[in-house]
């Protein structure tokens, strides 16, 4: 049961959290525009193929699609099974290819590329992954991958049904395993400004960049769209505009406070004070009860002469116990400092502490947003 009042003049309890996470924030430092923000239209682009890994020691598969897949690997290079013919194919298998493709890479260079299973293969150790198109959201073919896997996991089976896997065989990953097709086009050269996007949104970061910008290139070159967005005039010149942003990049800016949140993971029970979480003036009762229950079994015997029947019973004991927690006080204007001192002497567990925290932030005791994820 927890009571809180906005009371006066109590003293703080023993509390402590079974897991507690508290961001003790140093004051905020400058950071350079790279660090904090990114160019408009210079992005990685997602690709994903469908392919056959081979050379499989007996782990692989043998599925419909992983049959219709091999014919018509077949089938391009002229060979033509009948309908009823099964290929053995246990050191087959289908798999779903994917990677990133970074901003401005060029054709002829190559790129990582990860590969999973999509079947009921045990393992893709060992294989060897087939040409394979890499195609963009918009269709086209960007890169093709090919090559030999590297996969960290294995596994192995008994003969009785027991089975050993040390991390995952069914993903496996091939270094510069694509080679480029296709660069994207990038709208990094085309018109006379540059924008850069805050990786989190502040009105007053925004406008601190364009400040920062503005005394260095002079006046009226930068200026903040919305609390993300921060526009900056460019040259047009492809060669200039390089350089331009080499510059801009680099310059220092201090980002604003965050807003003063309270992040609780509740099935992990890891809680996140922000540096600028407050509390009104408000004490806390958190007390509990115990409850033990006790069953005793106990036989009845009867005298040898009293023809009677042998009967057992149960003898219960409940025991209540209430332990002793104390009401305690959370001054005005209460700093994370101060916040973080009184959660490390509080006895309770995260489930505990989650409910405090609900309790004040209905009561509007707490100065700041509880999130629960």
């Amino acid at each position: 049961m927890i009571h809180i009042q906005r009371l006066v003049n109590f003293s703080l309890p023993h509390i402590a959290f079974a897991a507690l996470l508290l961001s003790l924030a140093q004051p905020v430092s400058a950071q350079r525009i790279k660090d904090i923000a990114n160019v408009q239209g210079v992005r990685d682009n997602q690709l994903m193929g469908y392919g056959l890994v081979v050379g499989l020691p007996g782990t692989g598969e043998k599925t419909t699609y992983t049959e219709q897949t091999f014919k018509t690997m077949l089938k391009n290079f002229g060979i033509n099974l009948p309908d009823n013919v099964r290929p053995k194919i246990k050191n087959v298998a289908v798999v779903a290819v994917h990677a990133d493709m970074p901003a401005f890479i060029k054709p002829g260079q190559t790129m990582d590329v990860t590969v999973s299973s999509i079947g009921e293969a045990k393992s893709l150790r060992g294989g060897t992954l087939l040409q394979t198109l890499l195609k963009g959201i918009d269709g086209n073919v960007y890169a093709i991958a090919q090559g030999s896997m590297v996969v960290s996991g294995f596994s192995a089976d008994g003969l009785d049904g027991s089975k050993v896997i040390q991390n995952t065989p069914t993903v496996g990953r091939i270094p510069n395993g694509a080679i480029v097709e296709r660069s994207v086009p990038s709208p990094f050269s085309s018109g006379d400004y540059l924008t850069f996007n805050l990786r989190r949104s502040d009105f007053s970061t925004a406008q601190r960049m364009a400040n920062a910008i503005n005394e260095l290139l002079g006046p009226d070159m930068a200026r903040a769209l919305d609390a993300t967005s921060v526009q900056v005039s460019a040259p047009r010149d492809a060669s200039q505009r390089v350089s331009f942003l080499a510059t801009l990049e680099n310059i220092e800016v201090e980002p604003a406070d965050e807003s003063a949140k309270v992040i609780v993971n509740s099935r992990t029970g890891t809680i996140v004070v922000g540096q600028n979480v407050k509390l009104f003036p408000a004490a806390v009762t958190h007390g509990g009860l115990t409850v033990t229950i006790a069953e005793a079994t106990q036989v009845s015997q009867p005298n040898a002469l009293a023809n009677g029947d042998t009967v057992v019973t149960s003898n219960s004991t409940i025991g209540v116990n209430e332990s002793d927690r104390r009401m305690f006080l959370f001054n005005p204007g209460t700093t994370l400092d101060e916040l973080v001192r009184a959660v490390n002497l509080v006895g309770a567990a995260p489930s505990d502490v989650l409910a405090i925290l609900e309790a004040l932030k209905v009561a509007g005791a707490l100065h700041g947003e509880l999130i629960i994820i």
